[in-house]
Protein backbone atom coordinates (compact mmCIF):
# COMPACT_ATOMS: atom_id res chain seq x y z
CA UNK A 1 0.00 0.00 0.00
CA UNK A 2 1.49 3.09 -0.96
CA UNK A 3 1.43 6.20 1.01
CA UNK A 4 -0.68 9.45 -0.35
CA UNK A 5 0.47 12.65 0.26
CA UNK A 6 -2.30 15.42 0.98
CA UNK A 7 -2.51 17.87 -1.73
CA UNK A 8 -3.45 21.67 -0.04
CA UNK A 9 -3.35 24.36 -2.12
CA UNK A 10 -1.65 27.72 -0.89
CA UNK A 11 -2.62 31.53 -1.17
CA UNK A 12 1.22 31.90 -2.41
CA UNK A 13 0.38 32.76 -5.82
CA UNK A 14 -1.92 31.99 -8.75
CA UNK A 15 1.65 30.63 -10.65
CA UNK A 16 1.19 27.15 -8.04
CA UNK A 17 -2.03 26.14 -9.32
CA UNK A 18 -3.01 23.29 -11.74
CA UNK A 19 -3.98 23.42 -15.38
CA UNK A 20 -8.29 23.57 -15.70
CA UNK A 21 -9.78 20.34 -17.07
CA UNK A 22 -10.78 21.46 -19.92
CA UNK A 23 -7.35 22.82 -20.62
CA UNK A 24 -6.00 19.64 -19.82
CA UNK A 25 -8.47 17.95 -22.07
CA UNK A 26 -6.94 20.58 -24.70
CA UNK A 27 -3.20 19.19 -24.85
CA UNK A 28 -4.63 15.76 -24.65
CA UNK A 29 -6.88 16.51 -28.21
CA UNK A 30 -4.02 18.21 -29.96
CA UNK A 31 -1.52 15.44 -29.05
CA UNK A 32 -3.35 13.47 -31.89
CA UNK A 33 -0.65 13.27 -35.59
CA UNK A 34 1.14 15.07 -36.76
CA UNK A 35 0.86 18.53 -37.82
CA UNK A 36 3.36 21.31 -38.89
CA UNK A 37 5.51 22.83 -36.53
CA UNK A 38 5.74 26.82 -35.41
CA UNK A 39 2.64 27.59 -35.74
CA UNK A 40 2.12 26.83 -39.04
CA UNK A 41 -0.62 24.46 -37.85
CA UNK A 42 -4.83 24.52 -37.41
CA UNK A 43 -4.72 24.66 -33.87
CA UNK A 44 -2.78 28.22 -34.19
CA UNK A 45 -4.54 29.13 -36.68
CA UNK A 46 -8.35 28.89 -34.72
CA UNK A 47 -6.48 30.29 -31.75
CA UNK A 48 -5.24 33.56 -33.15
CA UNK A 49 -8.83 34.02 -34.67
CA UNK A 50 -10.08 34.42 -31.23
CA UNK A 51 -7.85 37.05 -30.21
CA UNK A 52 -10.76 39.64 -30.51
CA UNK A 53 -8.88 42.93 -29.92
CA UNK A 54 -9.65 44.78 -32.65
CA UNK A 55 -8.53 45.23 -36.38
CA UNK A 56 -5.15 45.15 -37.77
CA UNK A 57 -3.51 42.97 -34.22
CA UNK A 58 -0.80 41.06 -34.69
CA UNK A 59 -0.60 38.42 -31.94
CA UNK A 60 2.41 36.23 -31.56
CA UNK A 61 2.56 33.17 -28.60
CA UNK A 62 5.87 32.64 -26.61
CA UNK A 63 6.27 30.38 -23.37
CA UNK A 64 6.22 32.92 -20.49
CA UNK A 65 5.66 36.46 -19.72
CA UNK A 66 9.25 37.32 -18.97
CA UNK A 67 9.93 36.26 -22.64
CA UNK A 68 6.47 37.75 -23.50
CA UNK A 69 7.35 41.55 -21.47
CA UNK A 70 11.31 41.76 -22.71
CA UNK A 71 10.39 40.26 -25.92
CA UNK A 72 7.53 43.27 -26.60
CA UNK A 73 9.43 45.89 -25.21
CA UNK A 74 12.84 44.98 -27.40
CA UNK A 75 10.03 45.52 -30.30
CA UNK A 76 9.37 48.93 -29.37
CA UNK A 77 12.83 50.40 -28.35
CA UNK A 78 16.47 50.66 -29.26
CA UNK A 79 19.33 50.37 -26.37
CA UNK A 80 19.81 54.24 -25.95
CA UNK A 81 15.70 54.09 -25.13
CA UNK A 82 14.35 54.11 -21.48
CA UNK A 83 11.28 52.16 -19.86
CA UNK A 84 9.29 54.01 -17.83
CA UNK A 85 7.85 51.54 -14.88
CA UNK A 86 6.66 51.52 -11.29
CA UNK A 87 9.09 50.34 -8.45
CA UNK A 88 7.12 46.93 -7.92
CA UNK A 89 6.68 46.31 -11.48
CA UNK A 90 7.67 42.37 -12.53
CA UNK A 91 9.82 43.80 -14.84
CA UNK A 92 11.80 45.61 -12.64
CA UNK A 93 11.70 43.11 -9.60
CA UNK A 94 10.99 39.96 -10.38
CA UNK A 95 12.69 39.32 -14.20
CA UNK A 96 16.29 39.00 -12.86
CA UNK A 97 17.37 42.17 -15.12
CA UNK A 98 16.45 40.66 -18.04
CA UNK A 99 14.57 43.25 -19.53
CA UNK A 100 17.97 45.31 -19.63
CA UNK A 101 19.97 42.76 -20.32
CA UNK A 102 18.04 41.47 -23.38
CA UNK A 103 16.44 45.54 -24.80
CA UNK A 104 19.47 47.19 -23.17
CA UNK A 105 17.31 49.77 -22.29
CA UNK A 106 17.35 51.72 -18.58
CA UNK A 107 14.29 51.16 -16.31
CA UNK A 108 13.35 54.26 -15.12
CA UNK A 109 10.86 53.24 -11.30
CA UNK A 110 8.15 55.28 -9.40
CA UNK A 111 7.76 54.36 -6.54
CA UNK A 112 3.58 54.50 -5.62
CA UNK A 113 1.32 53.48 -3.05
CA UNK A 114 -0.80 51.46 -4.79
CA UNK A 115 1.43 50.14 -7.71
CA UNK A 116 -0.16 52.29 -10.09
CA UNK A 117 1.32 55.09 -11.85
CA UNK A 118 0.02 57.98 -13.13
CA UNK A 119 1.08 60.97 -15.42
CA UNK A 120 2.17 63.48 -13.35
CA UNK A 121 5.01 61.02 -11.50
CA UNK A 122 6.51 60.54 -14.99
CA UNK A 123 7.03 64.47 -16.15
CA UNK A 124 10.05 64.76 -14.45
CA UNK A 125 11.83 61.40 -16.04
CA UNK A 126 11.02 63.68 -19.18
CA UNK A 127 13.72 66.92 -18.82
CA UNK A 128 16.36 65.35 -20.54
CA UNK A 129 14.06 64.27 -23.92
CA UNK A 130 16.89 65.35 -26.53
CA UNK A 131 20.05 65.31 -24.52
CA UNK A 132 22.64 62.90 -25.86
CA UNK A 133 23.95 62.52 -21.97
CA UNK A 134 20.81 60.82 -21.08
CA UNK A 135 18.54 57.94 -22.14
CA UNK A 136 15.59 58.98 -23.84
CA UNK A 137 12.41 57.74 -22.35
CA UNK A 138 10.46 55.08 -24.62
CA UNK A 139 7.94 52.90 -23.01
CA UNK A 140 5.63 53.52 -20.34
CA UNK A 141 5.14 50.12 -18.85
CA UNK A 142 2.31 49.19 -16.89
CA UNK A 143 0.66 46.21 -15.06
CA UNK A 144 -2.73 45.07 -15.16
CA UNK A 145 -3.73 43.97 -12.66
CA UNK A 146 -0.75 45.36 -10.59
CA UNK A 147 1.65 43.33 -8.48
CA UNK A 148 -0.51 45.46 -5.96
CA UNK A 149 -3.70 43.53 -6.57
CA UNK A 150 -5.01 47.26 -7.72
CA UNK A 151 -6.40 47.78 -11.03
CA UNK A 152 -6.02 50.32 -13.78
CA UNK A 153 -9.14 52.06 -14.85
CA UNK A 154 -9.89 52.10 -18.53
CA UNK A 155 -10.12 55.92 -18.37
CA UNK A 156 -7.19 55.59 -16.37
CA UNK A 157 -5.15 54.11 -19.07
CA UNK A 158 -6.16 56.04 -21.58
CA UNK A 159 -4.99 59.33 -20.01
CA UNK A 160 -1.42 57.53 -19.99
CA UNK A 161 -2.00 56.06 -23.48
CA UNK A 162 -2.73 59.89 -24.43
CA UNK A 163 0.53 61.35 -22.02
CA UNK A 164 2.67 58.87 -24.32
CA UNK A 165 1.75 58.98 -27.24
CA UNK A 166 1.87 62.95 -27.62
CA UNK A 167 5.36 62.89 -26.42
CA UNK A 168 6.45 60.12 -29.26
CA UNK A 169 6.13 57.17 -26.26
CA UNK A 170 4.51 53.96 -26.40
CA UNK A 171 2.49 52.08 -23.71
CA UNK A 172 3.06 48.28 -22.86
CA UNK A 173 0.91 46.96 -20.15
CA UNK A 174 2.30 43.36 -18.64
CA UNK A 175 -1.09 41.88 -18.55
CA UNK A 176 0.22 38.44 -16.30
CA UNK A 177 -3.28 39.12 -14.64
CA UNK A 178 -5.34 41.00 -17.45
CA UNK A 179 -8.39 38.40 -17.22
CA UNK A 180 -8.70 39.14 -13.64
CA UNK A 181 -8.26 42.69 -14.28
CA UNK A 182 -10.91 42.73 -17.02
CA UNK A 183 -13.32 40.58 -14.79
CA UNK A 184 -12.87 43.14 -11.66
CA UNK A 185 -13.51 46.10 -14.42
CA UNK A 186 -16.47 43.66 -15.60
CA UNK A 187 -15.40 44.95 -19.39
CA UNK A 188 -14.20 43.44 -22.32
CA UNK A 189 -10.59 42.12 -22.80
CA UNK A 190 -10.79 44.92 -25.87
CA UNK A 191 -12.00 47.78 -23.51
CA UNK A 192 -9.12 47.59 -21.16
CA UNK A 193 -6.46 47.18 -24.11
CA UNK A 194 -7.18 48.45 -27.61
CA UNK A 195 -9.66 50.28 -26.41
CA UNK A 196 -7.85 52.02 -23.65
CA UNK A 197 -4.67 53.10 -26.46
CA UNK A 198 -2.38 50.37 -25.27
CA UNK A 199 0.42 49.48 -27.90
CA UNK A 200 1.91 46.34 -26.68
CA UNK A 201 0.17 43.78 -24.36
CA UNK A 202 1.47 40.86 -23.08
CA UNK A 203 -1.71 38.44 -22.48
CA UNK A 204 -1.16 35.90 -19.64
CA UNK A 205 -2.31 32.59 -19.39
CA UNK A 206 -0.61 30.65 -16.95
CA UNK A 207 -1.94 32.28 -13.89
CA UNK A 208 -5.34 31.50 -15.36
CA UNK A 209 -5.47 27.86 -15.84
CA UNK A 210 -3.02 27.19 -18.51
CA UNK A 211 -0.14 25.05 -18.00
CA UNK A 212 2.30 27.53 -19.59
CA UNK A 213 2.30 30.23 -22.49
CA UNK A 214 1.73 34.05 -23.20
CA UNK A 215 0.93 35.65 -25.81
CA UNK A 216 2.35 39.24 -27.27
CA UNK A 217 -0.05 41.01 -28.80
CA UNK A 218 1.00 44.09 -31.09
CA UNK A 219 -2.20 46.65 -31.50
CA UNK A 220 0.75 48.45 -34.30
CA UNK A 221 1.28 45.91 -36.74
CA UNK A 222 4.03 48.87 -37.77
CA UNK A 223 5.58 47.28 -34.14
CA UNK A 224 5.58 43.90 -35.09
CA UNK A 225 7.22 44.18 -38.51
CA UNK A 226 10.54 42.07 -37.99
CA UNK A 227 8.84 40.33 -34.73
CA UNK A 228 9.13 37.13 -35.81
CA UNK A 229 12.77 37.01 -36.38
CA UNK A 230 13.02 38.70 -32.38
CA UNK A 231 11.14 35.69 -31.14
CA UNK A 232 13.16 33.16 -32.78
CA UNK A 233 16.53 34.64 -31.59
CA UNK A 234 15.12 35.31 -28.12
CA UNK A 235 14.46 31.52 -28.00
CA UNK A 236 10.45 31.36 -27.70
CA UNK A 237 9.10 30.28 -31.16
CA UNK A 238 7.83 27.01 -29.90
CA UNK A 239 8.40 23.93 -32.15
CA UNK A 240 5.85 22.24 -30.78
CA UNK A 241 3.31 25.43 -30.53
CA UNK A 242 0.18 23.52 -31.09
CA UNK A 243 0.01 22.83 -27.36
CA UNK A 244 0.32 26.75 -26.63
CA UNK A 245 -2.56 27.69 -29.21
CA UNK A 246 -4.90 24.43 -28.10
CA UNK A 247 -5.13 25.94 -24.68
CA UNK A 248 -5.43 29.38 -25.86
CA UNK A 249 -7.88 28.03 -27.95
CA UNK A 250 -9.68 26.25 -25.32
CA UNK A 251 -9.00 29.24 -22.50
CA UNK A 252 -10.63 31.73 -25.14
CA UNK A 253 -13.33 29.90 -26.35
CA UNK A 254 -16.99 30.27 -24.65
CA UNK A 255 -15.38 33.03 -22.17
CA UNK A 256 -13.47 30.16 -19.87
CA UNK A 257 -10.93 33.23 -19.58
CA UNK A 258 -13.38 35.12 -17.53
CA UNK A 259 -15.06 32.33 -15.63
CA UNK A 260 -12.03 31.22 -14.17
CA UNK A 261 -10.69 35.06 -13.52
CA UNK A 262 -13.73 35.45 -12.13
CA UNK A 263 -13.55 32.85 -9.12
CA UNK A 264 -10.37 33.32 -8.77
CA UNK A 265 -11.37 37.38 -8.12
CA UNK A 266 -14.43 36.52 -5.74
CA UNK A 267 -12.24 34.22 -3.14
CA UNK A 268 -10.18 36.99 -2.96
CA UNK A 269 -13.37 38.97 -2.17
CA UNK A 270 -14.61 36.17 0.08
CA UNK A 271 -10.91 36.01 1.63
CA UNK A 272 -10.49 39.44 2.60
CA UNK A 273 -14.16 39.69 4.20
CA UNK A 274 -13.43 36.56 6.36
CA UNK A 275 -10.29 37.61 7.02
CA UNK A 276 -11.41 41.16 8.06
CA UNK A 277 -13.25 39.81 10.98
CA UNK A 278 -10.08 39.33 12.27
CA UNK A 279 -9.39 42.45 14.85
CA UNK A 280 -5.14 41.99 14.49
CA UNK A 281 -5.63 41.90 11.08
CA UNK A 282 -5.47 45.07 8.37
CA UNK A 283 -5.47 45.49 4.99
CA UNK A 284 -2.75 47.79 2.61
CA UNK A 285 -4.85 47.60 -0.49
CA UNK A 286 -8.28 47.41 -1.99
CA UNK A 287 -9.03 44.15 -3.26
CA UNK A 288 -9.66 44.64 -7.27
CA UNK A 289 -8.25 41.14 -8.87
CA UNK A 290 -7.11 38.08 -6.78
CA UNK A 291 -4.57 39.25 -4.55
CA UNK A 292 -5.36 40.42 -1.12
CA UNK A 293 -2.31 42.41 0.75
CA UNK A 294 -2.82 42.58 4.69
CA UNK A 295 -0.42 43.45 7.49
CA UNK A 296 -0.38 40.28 10.18
CA UNK A 297 2.03 40.27 13.54
CA UNK A 298 5.14 39.29 12.52
CA UNK A 299 5.14 36.25 15.40
CA UNK A 300 2.20 34.64 13.73
CA UNK A 301 3.36 34.29 10.21
CA UNK A 302 5.50 31.26 10.61
CA UNK A 303 3.19 29.67 12.25
CA UNK A 304 0.43 29.96 9.28
CA UNK A 305 3.37 29.32 6.93
CA UNK A 306 3.32 26.10 8.29
CA UNK A 307 -0.23 24.95 6.62
CA UNK A 308 -0.95 27.21 4.02
CA UNK A 309 2.01 28.79 2.57
CA UNK A 310 2.26 32.76 1.22
CA UNK A 311 4.50 35.42 0.93
CA UNK A 312 5.72 38.15 2.68
CA UNK A 313 5.82 41.07 1.12
CA UNK A 314 6.93 43.73 3.07
CA UNK A 315 9.56 42.66 6.07
CA UNK A 316 9.27 45.98 7.34
CA UNK A 317 5.95 46.45 8.29
CA UNK A 318 4.77 42.62 8.52
CA UNK A 319 2.91 43.26 5.44
CA UNK A 320 1.11 39.30 3.49
CA UNK A 321 0.18 38.75 -0.20
CA UNK A 322 -2.28 36.08 -0.43
CA UNK A 323 -3.19 34.56 -3.96
CA UNK A 324 -6.23 32.81 -4.80
CA UNK A 325 -6.33 31.00 -8.06
CA UNK A 326 -8.96 29.48 -10.71
CA UNK A 327 -9.16 26.74 -8.18
CA UNK A 328 -9.30 28.02 -4.78
CA UNK A 329 -12.57 27.03 -3.52
CA UNK A 330 -14.41 27.97 -0.67
CA UNK A 331 -13.41 25.09 1.80
CA UNK A 332 -9.95 26.42 1.25
CA UNK A 333 -10.87 29.80 2.54
CA UNK A 334 -12.88 28.44 5.55
CA UNK A 335 -10.28 26.11 6.31
CA UNK A 336 -7.35 29.10 6.20
CA UNK A 337 -9.16 31.60 8.12
CA UNK A 338 -10.46 29.30 10.66
CA UNK A 339 -6.76 28.17 11.17
CA UNK A 340 -5.52 31.89 11.72
CA UNK A 341 -8.52 32.52 13.98
CA UNK A 342 -6.78 29.94 16.06
CA UNK A 343 -3.27 31.20 16.07
CA UNK A 344 -3.82 34.87 15.69
CA UNK A 345 -5.16 36.21 19.00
Amino acid sequence: MTNRVKRSRSFASDNNAGVHPKIMEAIAAANDGHVIAYGDDPYTARALKLFRLGKDVEVFFVFGGTGANVLGLKAATASHHAIICAQTAHINVDECGAPEKFTGCKLLPITTADGKIKAEQIKPLLHEVGFEHHVQPRVISVSQATEMGTVYTPRELQTLAKFAHERNMLLHVDGARIANAAAGLNVKLKETTRDAGVDILSFGGAKNGMMYGEAVVFFDKTLAKDFKYTRKQGTHLPSKMRFISAQFEALLANDLWRQNAQHANQMAQRLAIELGKIPQITFTQKVEANGVFAIVPKKYVPLLQKSYFFYVWNEEISEVRFMTSFDTTEADIADFVGLVKKIVK
